[in-house]
């Protein structure tokens, strides 16, 4: 793990949290939030993907740690 960011990431996984890209975008202030994902499956993390729809019926992918 090199970035801040990663390690930043993979604690707030790791506690059990459900983060979509926008909300990983702005709390973890990166521009391309799929390749923060991406580096931390790089790493050896078992990130899922985890689509979810809302009371409005849109569709969202959530990231959250294998168990």
């Amino acid at each position: 793990m090199k970035s801040s960011k990663i390690k930043r990431l993979a604690t707030a996984l790791r506690s059990g949290s459900q983060l979509t890209a926008k909300q990983i975008a702005s709390r973890f202030d990166v521009v391309n939030p799929y390749d923060l994902v991406y580096r931390l499956r790089n790493d050896g993390f078992r990130v899922r993907s985890l689509e979810t729809t809302n009371s409005k019926g849109e569709t969202k992918l959530r990231y959250a740690l294998a168990r």
